[in-house]
């Protein structure tokens, strides 16, 4: 089954699952549905992976992300999901997911409910070809300061995410 043709979970606007489409027809439609975002820290808690997507990602192509993620497919439960997406896009694998909080991302056609982790890893990683160009761990200090430049270019549903993961972390609600 081509990547087009994969179902994938279709959610309300409330965020419930309620049945199912073609990963084709959500883009097409825009259509609601899940998705997970991973942030892969380092265990001193000072840097993050930093990923440069492939050119031909259906969402975002050419981008930079510091989130490993995906849609949820049809069946899956989100927490599954996370685990399988930062392991088959950065091979990072048999550590504990964090949760850190939900949120909704909602421009243009593509609309959907995040969830969203951080996993804390010292091993390799492993980019998965079809996904990830290149990568590397960024300091939270250089994150920052490229978060103020609009220009980066920084995935939207990306920059979103960090920017919230941040406020969270400055109000001493994350560790």
């Amino acid at each position: 089954m081509s990547a087009k043709e994969e179902l994938v979970a279709v959610y309300d606007a409330a965020g419930n699952p309620v049945g199912s489409a073609s990963r084709a027809r959500m883009r097409a439609e825009g259509l609601w549905h899940a998705a997970t975002a991973v942030l892969v820290r380092s265990p001193d808690g000072r840097r993050v992976y930093v990923h440069l997507r492939t050119a031909d990602k259906d969402v975002f192509p050419g981008m930079y992300d510091c989130w490993s993620g995906g849609v949820v497919a049809a069946g899956e439960e989100p927490w599954d999901c996370a685990e399988r997406e930062v392991a088959e896009e950065l091979g990072v694998r048999g550590v504990p997911l964090r949760h850190l909080f939900d949120a909704r991302y909602d421009v243009d056609s593509v609309r959907y409910h995040a969830f969203v982790f951080e996993v804390t890893w010292d091993g390799p990683v492993t980019h998965q070809p079809e996904e990830v160009v290149s990568g590397a761990w960024m300091e939270l200090t250089e994150l920052r300061a490229r978060l103020a430049d609009p220009a980066w270019p920084l995935v939207p549903d990306g920059r979103l995410f960090v920017e919230e993961w941040f406020r969270r972390l400055d109000a001493g609600e994350l560790s």
